[in-house]
């Protein structure tokens, strides 16, 4: 089993914000396989599907940004999903609006997030798919840019984001070393 985890905030107020991208991209995945988020468990929403054998996992923690590790750390101990066996897909500000990064382990950059899944989990040594929405500009502050949503102008990058994190999670989850994903999709 693999376990794809989209991080963002619930409810309709948040649905297009810059800090919702990984929802974004776990539905894009979710509409690619016709599945639905149908099932709810340790406070997350659900949806399952198969690429080849493999049972895929696509989840979006409700309990907001900041306690994400509160909802996907029980899901993984309650399946047995291995952290090898985990995506995460996030937003990041140190990312220019549109690129993605891939990365096998790594720190939480000042994503509280990430921060809370790595202290959930007790390791930060797995998967991770980094989309860029850019740092803000002027006297906006972080939490005004993340929960804002993405200027018109920049739509067609973000879509392409979303469509190439999808894609690499996809491919990762086909029997692909994270290793090999990294090198086929990193700086798209």
């Amino acid at each position: 089993m693999k376990m794809i985890v989209g991080l963002g905030n619930p409810g309709s107020k948040y649905q297009e914000t810059k800090h919702n991208i990984g929802f974004i991209t776990v539905d894009e995945i979710a509409h690619r396989y016709n599945a639905t988020f149908n099932k709810s468990q340790f406070e997350a929403d659900i949806a399952e599907f198969f690429i080849g054998t493999e049972k895929i996992m696509l989840v979006k923690p409700l309990t907001f940004m900041n306690e994400s590790g509160r909802s996907v750390g029980p899901l993984m101990t309650y399946y047995g999903v291995e952290d090898d066996e985990l995506i995460v897909i996030y937003d990041d500000l140190d990312l220019e609006t549109g690129k993605i990064r891939l990365r096998e382990k790594g720190g939480a950059g000042g994503h509280n997030g990430m921060k809370s899944l790595i202290a959930h989990l007790g390791t930060n040594i797995f998967p991770r798919i980094k989309i860029g929405i850019g740092r803000p500009i002027g006297s906006n502050t972080v939490v005004h840019h993340v929960l804002t949503g993405f200027p018109k102008d920049k739509y067609e990058e973000i879509l392409l984001a979303v469509k190439s994190a999808a894609d690499a999670a996809i491919y990762a989850c086909e029997g692909h070393t994270f290793v090999d994903t990294m090198n086929q999709f990193n700086g798209k």
